[in-house]
């Protein structure tokens, strides 16, 4: 990734075609361990192409990477459409947890806003 970042940096400072001795350079400018064999092989990838291109496809292949967040969802709606006193339970824990976290910050004798 820091191999990505500095390719991405030098190009942005004006450098259209940086070279593995641009990136080095980059990545010893903050203490980075420069990779032969890493900055080679990107360098070999997006030899003649244009960054804006290679973005654009890439935000192409992470739009159809499932992030995940669609499982926690169906898994809540499961119980709540099973049964209508489910959804208020756990409403009614939410608050309690809520209320008891209050509740320790007056026992420390202050608050963030005193």
């Amino acid at each position: 990734m820091k191999v990505v970042a500095a390719y991405l940096l030098a190009v942005l400072g004006g450098n259209t075609s940086p070279s593995a001795e641009d990136l080095k350079e980059i990545l010893a400018s903050v203490g980075a361990d420069a990779d032969e064999d890493r900055i080679e092989l990107l360098l070999s990838q997006v030899k003649g192409k244009d960054v804006t291109e290679l973005i654009a496809a890439g935000r192409e292949k992470l739009a159809s990477v499932p992030s995940g967040g669609g499982v926690a969802v169906a898994a809540a709606a499961a119980p709540a459409a099973g049964g209508g006193a489910a959804a208020p339970a756990a409403e009614a824990k939410k608050e309690e947890k809520v209320e008891e976290k209050e509740e320790s910050d007056e026992d420390m004798g202050f608050s963030l806003f005193d």
